[in-house]
């Protein structure tokens, strides 16, 4: 008889000890997640996980915000363009890489045919290489010359085999009046896309407004840029959350001023022969900039080759650029002198053609002799001798104070980028001598820029207060437009004083019967004509012109300097700046429709 053999008794110690094993690893797996969890490593396993999955954290970057001037005209905008690439995995599959070169290099400027086809072969790598763009910032235009041969090919029942071949629009910056305000309003670099350059929030020299408004207003109009997590492949982009665009900025630039003294001052430097000319138009009653620009200019839609053209410091000259005024200068210690009460309009000079000032003699231009002359007289003749007196009855602490009050030796804080400032030597300064006293007077051995000059010089048209020069006027943010309050500066003389040199420097106007007058209109000015100097002191036989006027002087609706860097047709301001003014003022007075005088005061009678 066959007997089954019993089974061996189970034994339960194992599995107490396959117990103890599993949840000793389940024990452990849960130190290492807490572990891993704590661990600052930690923090790169999303960037991990984004790169395994196709997904990464993009920054989207806002519309930037326009520019307009005063009158709504647009002088810095966007327009669209797009980014043209191709999917590799679609191309590999449809083998299209080599009808996608033929048909874009056909319309594109570039990139050429073989270059097309070469990143259009890219093999296809998922995560690493999927979408290779083949051109960027290619012109509407262009599309639509591609989606056209796209249509007529289909209709001809001959489609093209394009598959895998993407197009998307984005914005890029556009200056529709190319040159014109160049020097105010700077440039973006938009050939580098702030989104497809590492780093460029760290970095300013890849992305943003450079040089003028767009760079000194650069963070309102480029906005607040956003953080999103997107697929990286765009084909697989549905859609982008809203960006608010950046604020646009509204000028305080008339265009038509713009556009008239930058014809003057390329006529101007073509017929004297200088190296550049600076023009300047301000409203002296609240410190707007109806018009500023410098020689040369260039195309803001081509700013790469600015460099070949100009530097950071001759960019906008009227702001970056200083240099030694000369007899402009003399406004300003006239001012002082009057307001100081050390002179009068009445008080006479006997001028013999020098006056010592810290034991030096200081000569008038080419050692002329004025005899008698009463304030008037030394404005109008321009003499150094009396003008160097003048501050020598000021003396050194009052001269000096006046200066500051003016804002010389500071810097105007202008709304523009790269504004230049050079110190103004005081007593007491190690580089100061006793006849500096007598040189500054007349505008020699100070430093200035236009807008400094500008500036304090407003104060004479302006009842004594000089306002805050700038160039915004207003700017646009979410739909409301939020206007810029002037802003008093100072008031370094009193408003008795401002009228009585006004009439002073009118009259001056009228007596020379200069060429700065304008017919039906009481203006006042004054010329400047600066020696140059040199490491060998004033040797140069080249001048700096100058004009400095403004009008109506009974009630001052603009100012305008006008500074000629080493004409070569005449040294002489009166000569070579003179009519410039006269044809600024004659365009100003035209399109701010200012009527002559006689008629204003027809209209002020009851």
């Amino acid at each position: 008889m066959n007997t089954t053999p019993s089974a061996p008794p189970i034994s339960l110690s194992r599995f107490y000890l396959l117990g103890i094993i599993f949840s000793l690893l389940s024990v452990a797996a849960l130190i290492q997640i807490i572990r891993l969890q704590s661990d600052a490593r930690a923090q790169e396993l999303p960037k991990i996980g984004e790169a395994l999955y196709n997904y990464e954290t993009r920054t989207l970057y806002p519309e930037r915000g326009e520019i307009f001037d005063r009158w709504g005209n647009l002088l810095a905008g966007n327009v669209e363009v797009y980014e043209v690439g191709v999917a590799l995995d679609e191309v590999q599959r449809a083998r299209s890489a080599e009808s996608i070169a033929r048909t874009l290099s056909e319309i594109l400027e570039n990139p050429g045919y073989a270059e097309i086809k070469l990143a259009a072969e890219t093999p296809y790598q998922k995560g690493k290489a999927e979408f290779v763009t083949i051109a960027d910032f290619v012109p509407a235009q262009k599309i639509r010359v591609l989606e056209d041969k796209i249509k007529t090919a289909k209709e001809n029942r001959t489609p093209l085999n394009l598959t895998g071949l993407y197009w998307s629009a984005h914005p890029m910056r556009y200056y529709p009046e190319n040159d014109l305000a160049s020097n105010v309003l700077g440039f973006v670099n938009f050939l580098k896309r702030p989104e497809n350059v590492a780093g460029c929030q760290e970095n300013g020299d890849w992305c943003g407004g450079h040089l003028g408004v767009e760079e000194y207003y650069d963070n309102l109009l480029a906005g607040t840029p956003i953080q999103v997590r997107l697929p990286k492949d765009p084909r697989k982009i549905d859609n982008l959350p809203p960006i608010p665009p950046g604020s646009s900025l509204i000028l305080t630039i008339d265009r038509e001023i713009q556009h008239a003294i930058e014809k003057i001052a390329d006529e101007a430097r073509e017929t004297s022969g200088a190296e550049a000319v600076t023009i300047i138009v301000a409203n002296p009653r609240n410190g707007e900039i109806l018009g500023m620009t410098s020689t040369p200019r260039y195309n803001l839609n081509r700013y790469w080759t600015y460099p070949e053209i100009i530097d950071i410091p001759t960019f906008n000259r009227a702001i970056s650029q200083v240099y030694e005024p000369g007899s402009v200068f003399k406004v300003l210690t006239m001012a002082g002198g009057l307001d100081s009460g050390v002179v009068t309009p009445e008080s006479t000079f006997l001028d013999v053609g020098s006056y010592v000032v810290g034991g030096i003699p200081l000569h008038n231009w080419e050692y002329t002799v004025w005899g008698m002359q009463d304030m008037t007289g030394c404005m109008q003749h321009s003499i150094n001798a009396c003008l160097a007196w003048v501050a020598d009855q000021m003396g050194p602490t009052r001269f000096y104070q006046y200066l500051e009050a003016f804002g010389i030796g500071r810097r105007t804080g202008i709304d523009l980028a790269y504004e230049a400032v050079f110190p103004l030597r005081r007593p007491g300064d190690t580089n100061w001598h006793e006849v500096d006293l007598g040189t500054n007077s007349f505008g020699q051995g100070v430093s200035v820029t236009p807008i400094q000059m500008v500036a304090a010089i407003s104060a004479v048209a302006n009842e004594g207060k000089i306002m805050a020069p700038h160039i915004v006027k207003a700017y646009i943010r979410n739909g409301q437009q939020i206007e810029v309050s002037p802003k008093l500066m100072t008031a370094p003389i009193k408003a008795e004083t401002a009228r009585t040199l006004s009439e002073m420097l009118a009259n001056a106007l009228v007596n020379e019967a200069s060429p700065a007058v304008v017919p039906g209109y009481r203006l006042a000015g004054k010329t400047g004509t600066a020696s140059i100097p040199t490491a060998q002191g004033y040797t140069s036989p080249l001048t700096n012109a100058s004009f400095v006027g403004w009008g109506p002087v009974d009630d001052p609706r603009f100012i305008v300097y006008i500074w000629m860097e080493k004409p070569a047709a005449s040294p002489w301001a009166s000569v070579i700046a003179a009519p410039v003014f006269h044809d600024v003022a004659e365009q100003v007075i035209t399109i701010l429709r200012i009527p002559p005088d006689e008629v204003r005061q027809q209209m002020k009678q009851p």
